[in-house]
């Protein structure tokens, strides 16, 4: 086999492949929690802008209960949150690229507008969340509830909309826009 042709059948083989969200490869670690920052538990948009989650140090927001805060056009891009409730927040047109979302609370949360791209909800509550036009490009939904969440006229490559549809929670009308979950999605007729 030539060397170009062994090039191409490794370029198709590595971008083939989906994009997985941080945390959801093999052997991911999070440093541990600095409990001694005062400021720690406080939304902040980054200066730097979003397309690569840079900022001048870690953004970690483990363990902090933001239920009801307005982060809406907020760029948090690159945010941990592992047990962090924002319940009821407010998140439209915020940013949330490359955002490590495990295991928190986002019942209620409105991420309308919102560019939630390359990030990792898994085992996160997101029951009655709206998503209403929001990207959801390269985004996990793994094992997170998304019961009576509105999903219309999200923008998701085929992948995820697939990974999304066998959600096992995936049911339910948001109760304040009315939405069908389902439907919402643009899981009907897929294979679910």
């Amino acid at each position: 086999m030539s060397k170009l042709a062994v090039a191409a059948a490794l370029s198709l083989s590595l971008f083939a492949a989906p994009a997985l969200a941080d945390g959801q490869t093999k052997d991911f670690r999070l440093p541990p929690v600095d409990l001694k920052d005062p400021g720690r538990c406080v939304l902040n948009s980054s200066s730097m802008g979003q397309a690569n989650a840079a900022r001048d140090k870690l953004y970690d927001l483990r363990m902090c209960d933001l239920s009801k805060q307005d982060a809406s056009g907020y760029d948090l891009s690159g945010v941990i949150m592992t047990k962090t409730n924002l319940s009821n927040a407010k998140l439209v047109e915020a940013y949330f690229s490359k955002a490590y979302l495990h295991d928190s609370n986002f019942d209620g949360a409105d991420f309308t507008n919102g560019i939630i791209d390359r990030a990792s909800f898994k085992g996160s509550s997101l029951k009655g969340a709206i998503f209403t036009n929001a990207v959801l490009q390269g985004t996990s939904f793994e094992a997170a509830n998304v019961e009576n969440a509105d999903f219309t006229d999200i923008a998701i490559g085929d992948y995820d909309l697939r990974a999304l549809c066998k959600n096992p929670t995936l049911k339910g009308e948001n109760p304040v826009t009315g939405a069908d979950t389902v439907i919402s999605s643009g899981c009907v007729g897929l294979k679910r």
